[in-house]
């Protein structure tokens, strides 16, 4: 057994999700403490509450789903994100003017005409896009969440998170008591945490009685105002993470190694379903780690701890908006200045509890150079242990043999030939460079196991294409068939798979080592 409980790591993804929501750090924590006060008020107890508990910290698990497309319609997801959790989205009097913003400053700086058509795109795109998103969301968080060992009552609550008491909600539009009552419950207070952050107790107080049976549920509402004193008290200097892990439900078990390692893997896919450019990517720099921790000789513990931190390296990406990673062309400087940041986050999601902090160490590392030249902290070979030095090695090798959108994969000769030519300028280590290269070996295409999910071998191809990103008719011109001869395939590949939408299909690529493999 490890010294974690499954709490503590379900509370660092929950910290993950603020970044992606930009939201302040420990808002889901702050929320899951609401909702635990306001069910005990509402007497709930035993398995209600458990479900709560939990529903609550996973609540946005699903967030990173169709990140590329939100951003190509907007902007800047993140942005989005953080203004749509001030508005009562199921309104559209709420809802448009705020799209509209978002798709303005998407097309700024283009011509006038090119920017009224990209105006006039993104608007009538935004609607028919919102059921297939936020159905995506739901539907990677319902399968992370199985993963992380979680039942069919949060599968369901995580189906619903985005509902509205009115019916005006999505991807089903349930109305009312049809809304199970966690995600009623839930949905409530991680909205009250955000008014009142963003406008005061008192102004958010008026607006949950605005939306008081349209987007909530009046009993919910009516309880939380006869006490909202007692309930809110203390929420913004409350130690919440401490809070959190005193509330949990039930038994408090320590995580197996192998529930740890799945958790791990779990938060990987997490990080990496953001785009299909990095599909994939956090299980290969994990595997790569573990293989160059083996050929360097590294004690069984600091392995292990190599393996984790080699899949949870880019788990602070999710607080940069896709408008950036997914830039064809140079970043500017403000650019590179947020992408710099992410090890920094990556660190903090991880800061706590000491389990967890030994592998945010070496994930704060993984940009880091000997001579000072890396980030995000600069710092130098004195500071840098033989792990953060491999993983060094690893994250820049991974990532030069994969596509990105502003140049081609790298051959596994040319990249090896970059880290040697690194190992002279000094900024990478001989003995980790030669470690990740004899792990490295001949490196070929990872490919699918023989009829994985009864798949046929286009439908393998269609799958790999849906996990890169392309369109319909981008995988019709890249495999010689109309996109209606695509959409027959994804008809019939979706149940085989046990998934509803291009990012339930995305992310069981992930899962079975097809992300990354686009057939040539």
């Amino acid at each position: 057994m490890t010294e974690l409980r499954r709490a503590e790591i379900i509370a660092a993804l929950s910290l993950a999700t603020d970044l992606a929501l930009a939201q302040p750090m420990e808002h889901g924590l702050r929320s899951c403490v609401l909702a635990m006060r306001l069910a005990e008020a509402l007497g709930h107890d035993g398995d209600t509450l458990a479900e709560i508990y939990w529903f609550a910290l996973l609540h946005h698990v699903g967030c990173n789903a169709d990140s590329n497309v939100m951003a190509a319609l907007f902007g800047d997801e993140v942005e989005l994100n953080r203004r749509i959790g001030l508005i009562d989205s199921g309104q559209p009097g709420e809802l448009l003017p705020m799209l509209l913003a978002m798709v303005r400053q998407a097309n700024a700086g283009a011509p006038p005409v090119a920017m009224l058509l990209g105006v006039m795109r993104g608007m009538a795109s935004a609607g028919g896009v919102a059921k297939e998103v936020i159905g995506g969301h739901c539907e990677v968080a319902e399968r992370l969440a199985g993963r992380l060992g979680f039942g069919p009552a949060i599968a369901r609550d995580l189906g619903q998170s985005q509902e509205r008491w009115n019916g005006r909600g999505l991807p089903n539009g349930l109305r009312g008591e049809a809304i199970a009552p966690a995600v009623r419950l839930v949905n409530f207070a991680r909205d009250v945490v955000v008014l009142i952050a963003a406008f005061g107790e008192e102004a958010a107080l008026a607006k949950v009685r605005e939306r008081r049976g349209r987007a909530y549920d009046p009993a919910i509402v009516d309880r939380f105002l006869a006490e909202a004193g007692h309930l809110t008290a203390g929420l913004a200097v409350l130690m919440s993470w401490d809070e959190v892990l005193r509330l949990e439900p039930g038994a408090q078990a320590t995580m197996s190694e192998e529930e740890y390692d799945r958790a791990c893997v779990a938060m990987a896919d997490f990080a990496d379903v953001k785009s299909p450019w990095f599909a994939g990517h956090s299980r290969a720099v994990g595997e790569l780690a573990r293989g160059a921790a083996a050929a360097a000789g590294l004690p069984a513990a600091e392995a292990r701890d190599l393996y984790r931190a080699g899949l949870l390296h880019d788990i602070g990406q999710s607080a940069i908006s896709n408008r950036i990673w997914e830039k064809p062309g140079p970043l500017s400087e403000r650019e590179r200045e947020e992408v710099r940041l992410h090890p920094y986050y990556g660190e903090r999601i991880l800061s706590r509890p000491a389990g967890l902090a030994r592998l945010g160490a070496l994930v704060g590392q993984h940009h880091e150079r000997l001579d000072g030249s890396g980030y995000h902290r600069a710092a130098r070979a004195s500071g840098l242990t033989p792990q953060a030095r491999i993983l060094a090695a690893v994250e820049a090798y991974e990532g030069m043999v994969e596509a990105r959108p502003h140049r081609p994969a790298m051959t596994a000769e040319q990249a090896a030939a970059t880290l040697k030519r690194e190992v002279l300028a000094g900024r990478l280590d001989g003995d980790a460079v030669t470690a990740v290269l004899v792990a490295a070996g001949h490196r070929v295409h990872r490919s699918a196991p023989p009829l994985l999910a009864g798949l046929t071998g286009r439908e393998v191809e269609v799958l790999r294409l849906i996990a890169a990103g392309q369109s319909m008719k981008e995988i019709g011109r890249r495999l010689g068939i109309s996109p209606k001869t695509v959409d027959n395939h994804l008809q019939r590949l979706y149940p085989k798979i046990g998934v509803r939408t291009r990012a339930g299909a995305t992310l069981f690529a992930i899962e079975h080592g097809l992300a990354g493999t686009a057939p040539d």
